[in-house]
């Protein structure tokens, strides 16, 4: 449904293997055709961009004590972070990957920006397969903990949402949920907490099938 939304608004789309395929593609298209990329999550820009939402938060949530992000190459989590931190330093962010796509987990480790061999999560709008310089190392400074969520996890998200909020999120849009009521229920209990649901690219039938599982 995404690509066909994509072509109906005039787009062509050049579909690939997988990730690390795409990427390889868009770089050859820059090249020889002399196109700008517009990166999904990397660069000043990008982050620029993306710290207006954490500036919003804090700006209209007093005395917030923390904030799960949601990371697949860590854009959003780059701006958020730092806007929050620089804001107010003594509320927590988590930034939340799912077990299937942690490349930042594996940058924070290794101490410099890792790629992933494989991405193997349903939450495809996280399934990165590379941290990035600038995204990594704002979030290597300002991100409290990380946090990994499973498949199954983001499916019970995905229905607590619906239920409760009346929300038909994809996996990606669950992912702080599926933290805040799995691996973070406890710490973050009676905490003032913000997720970031981000990500509404789903279509009733993989909805459906998602959630019975």
């Amino acid at each position: 449904e995404r690509v066909e939304t994509c072509r109906n608004l005039g787009a062509e789309v050049i579909l690939a293997e997988n990730v690390h395929a795409a990427f390889e593609e868009v770089q050859r298209i820059e090249e020889e055709e002399g196109r700008i990329f517009v990166h999904p999550f990397e660069g000043e820009k990008t982050a620029l961009g993306t710290a207006t939402l954490g500036l919003e938060l804090c700006q209209q949530i007093d005395g917030l004590e923390a904030v799960l992000v949601p990371i697949g190459g860590g854009g959003l989590c780059a701006g958020v972070s730092a806007s929050v931190k620089q804001w107010n330093p003594s509320c927590k962010v988590y930034g939340i990957e799912p077990v299937g796509a942690d490349s930042m987990h594996k940058s924070f480790e290794a101490g410099s920006p890792q790629s992933i061999d494989t991405v193997n999560t349903i939450a495809d709008s996280l399934g990165a397969p590379l941290a990035m310089p600038y995204s990594y190392s704002l979030c290597k400074k300002y991100v409290d903990q990380l946090v990994k969520i499973t498949d199954d996890q983001m499916r019970q998200a995905m229905r607590y949402l619906f239920k409760n909020h009346k929300l038909a999120c994809e996996p990606a849009c669950a992912a702080s949920t599926a933290a805040f009521l799995g691996p973070l229920s406890k710490e973050l209990k009676n905490k003032k907490t913000a997720l970031i649901l981000c990500g509404s690219n789903i279509d009733l039938t993989s909805f459906h099938d998602l959630i019975q599982n």
